[in-house]
């Protein structure tokens, strides 16, 4: 096939529709070509079928077969000549969506095609008197998704009742009694809650990284208490392991002296019968050879130098009784319990000084005080005084419940404080939340935002619902309380005793909490009228 002729310009093969090179070119039967695609989407939008170019009428749809020669020429002519530059289409502008070759910049979008047009593939817009009755708008891409699918009409308001976009014709039906909005309005309030969001967003993520390092500080000093716990754990054990297995080595070796003591006892019996038995088989033989002599002077000479027997055991009573290894065993348990009693009372020592060292200095808090308690000028103190006191109203003030607070509260890490109940024939203690009921008579449970330890002479109870019944191993001198606030832990400690009483755990924390502290009522003879004291760790009453 000869080369195209370079000379030819580009309007020899150029659609007279489209205005671009030949694509599928077919030739009408006046003789004019056209790209497939373009003239049949012209005959399309006709009444007539009609050539684009002479106008010549055809009774019926024409279906004209590909121009071989022109699209092979068309072909060889895009790689020959270049075609005519013109500026592509930016990422945010609309394509044309006629353009074959490189798709141009449209100018104008038909709300009647669907179809969006450089100012190129416009002109039949311009110049077509049916096609200028179409509506043509700003450029607009997927104009399919803008319009109404039920009236095929523009979505250009918003409904903000069910809050989708709806047509002018939708206001009139569906919608008629629903507030509606043109788009640019809502868009602009949308806009500005959007800006809301985005002004928080950035604030929710930088909580939720910073909850996410508490959790990993929480999980590092867990895995911290963890190897801490398994250390101290270990020695005990091992202390413990090592106070059993030289019990057993000790009770072992007492069975086997006493095995050896009788293994002796039974040896010593042996020989000494042994040692008769001989004796008396030699005096046997001397009896036996002198009973066969006839010679009577030598037998009675004879006679006269036997030895006399040696002296013999009465052996019908001796026996060798095996050891009683029950009183060993018994001994052994009775010292490896004693031992473990020890190492048990270490242990308890040491739990109770881990928590001491949480220690924190509070001091209670007068306006919180309900008006029959009597506080001390260091705020360590509390009793009640027999007669209500008239107070200004307080907001924080106990009025029912004859308690009073700290000024200190925490809402993080651990905590401890002691308390002296000694001389106190009844009262409670412990933590409360914040937002607890200071005014009504609210039964003391977690639930309600109470973790406390109630006391008598004869009796413990940690209130909940139900209450749980503790025992009392002694009277009471002074009360350890320690909180681990993030991992929802309360414990109480018989500081003198070393004992601990109860612990309330998987509690949830989510405001400050209090130390607690109610006296209780003392009666008409002053019982129960010892104050409880806040004491420092470690001091001697």
């Amino acid at each position: 096939m000869a080369s195209a002729n370079t000379s030819w310009s580009e309007e020899d093969f150029s659609c007279s529709i489209c205005l671009d090179v030949f694509s599928s070119p077919v030739t009408t039967p006046c003789g004019h070509n056209f790209c497939r695609t373009c003239v049949t989407k012209f005959w399309d939008e006709q009444v007539k079928y009609k050539c684009p170019v002479c106008n010549q009428i055809f009774d019926t749809k024409p279906d004209p077969p590909v121009n071989t020669l022109l699209s092979q020429l068309a072909a060889q002519f895009r790689t020959t000549v270049r075609v005519k530059e013109q500026p592509c289409v930016e990422p945010a502008e609309v394509p044309c969506d006629f353009c074959t070759g490189t798709q141009q910049k449209a100018v104008k979008s038909c709300l009647v095609c669907f179809t969006s047009y450089c100012q190129t593939h416009l002109e039949p817009h311009q110049r077509v008197a049916r096609l200028q009755k179409h509506r043509l708008v700003e450029p607009m891409d997927r104009l399919e998704d803008r319009m109404c699918k039920k009236h095929d009409r523009l979505l250009e308001l918003f409904c903000q009742t069910e809050q989708v976009c709806v047509c002018q014709f939708c206001t009139e039906s569906d919608h008629k009694s629903h507030p509606v909005v043109p788009l640019k309005e809502e868009y602009e309030v949308k806009t500005a809650q959007l800006g809301k969001i985005e002004a928080e967003v950035p604030q929710m993520i930088q909580e939720r990284k910073q909850k996410i390092k508490e959790i990993k500080d929480r999980v590092e000093l867990s895995n911290k208490d963890a190897d801490r716990e398994i250390a101290i754990g270990g020695q005990v054990f091992t202390a413990l392991i090592g106070c059993v297995e030289k019990g057993r080595d000790e009770f072992n070796q007492t069975v086997q002296e006493e095995l050896k003591s009788t293994e002796k006892q039974a040896e010593d019996l042996i020989k000494e019968l042994e040692q008769e038995i001989e004796d008396l088989t030699n005096r046997c033989s001397e009896v036996k050879q002198l009973s066969h002599t006839k010679d009577h002077l030598h037998f009675l000479q004879t006679f006269r130098s036997l030895k006399d027997p040696s002296p013999t055991r009465d052996w019908t009573t001796v026996e060798v009784r095996p050891p009683s290894y029950v009183g060993i065993l018994r001994r052994s348990l009775d010292q490896l319990e004693e031992t473990l009693n020890m190492e048990m009372k270490k242990l308890r020592d040491d739990a109770v000084d881990r928590v001491q060292q949480y220690e924190v200095d509070v001091t209670l808090d007068p306006d919180t005080a309900h008006p029959s308690l009597i506080l001390s000028e260091d705020g360590k103190q509390v009793h009640h005084g027999g007669v209500r006191k008239v107070l200004p109203d307080n907001p924080k003030r106990f009025t029912n419940d004859i308690s009073v607070l700290t000024r200190q509260s925490f809402s993080s890490g651990r905590f401890y404080f002691e308390v002296q109940v000694k001389d106190k024939t009844n009262g409670l203690l412990g933590v409360v939340r914040e937002s607890i009921d200071r005014k009504g008579g609210t039964k003391w449970t977690p639930e309600t935002g109470y973790w406390t330890l109630q006391y008598n002479r004869g009796w413990l109870l940690f209130s909940d619902n139900p209450d749980v019944c503790l025992p009392l191993r002694a009277e009471l001198q002074k009360v350890g309380v320690f909180v681990d606030y993030d991992e929802g832990v309360v414990s109480f400690y018989d500081v003198e005793a070393r004992v601990h009483i109860y612990s309330a755990t998987g509690c949830t924390f989510i405001e400050p909490l209090y130390p607690f502290l109610c006296p209780g009522s003392r009666d008409y003879e002053g019982n129960n009228s010892a104050p409880l004291i806040i004491s420092p760790v470690n001091q001697t009453d």
